[in-house]
Order: structure tokens, then C-alpha cells, then sequence
């Protein structure tokens, strides 16, 4: 959905873009990859609004995949 904008489930082309945040007490889409709020990897969800299918995404133009193997990887 990501990439072709077409829902795989229902093939529809309706599907917005939730954008990942980073609210206070862990708050929003993020996973935490440090101590601080600003250290949380933003994750962005894509929703069909035809039949609810989502998919999240990393963004992978930062480093934060390879922060996560980090700290989750092991």
C-alpha cells in the first residue's frame, strides 16, 4: 500500500496516510528506541478506507532501522 497506493485485501485506491508521532507518555505511533521522546522511531500507518486494512512503515530514509537492531535486535 505503501509504495502502489492500492489496497492489497480489496484493491481499492481510497487509502490515507497517518503519519507517525511522538506524544508525551509514549503517546502517538512510535516505537521507543532511547530514554528521551525525541529518541522514539516514527511510524507511519497506511489505512484503506474502504475495507480498514492498515500497514505501518518505517521510514527508511533515517538511520532508524538500524537504531532498533540496536537496541532490539539482540
Amino acid at each position: 500500500m505503501k509504495n502502489s497506493r492500492v489496497c492489497p485485501k480489496c484493491h481499492s485506491k481510497d487509502i490515507i496516510l497517518i503519519e507517525g508521532k511522538a506524544g508525551p507518555y509514549g503517546s502517538g505511533n512510535n516505537i521507543p528506541a532511547g530514554l528521551l521522546l525525541k529518541n522514539s522511531v516514527l511510524v507511519n500507518r497506511y489505512v484503506c478506507c474502504k475495507c480498514g486494512f492498515t500497514e505501518e512503515w518505517i521510514d527508511t530514509d533515517t538511520n532508524d532501522l538500524e537504531r532498533l537492531k540496536e537496541k532490539y535486535g539482540k
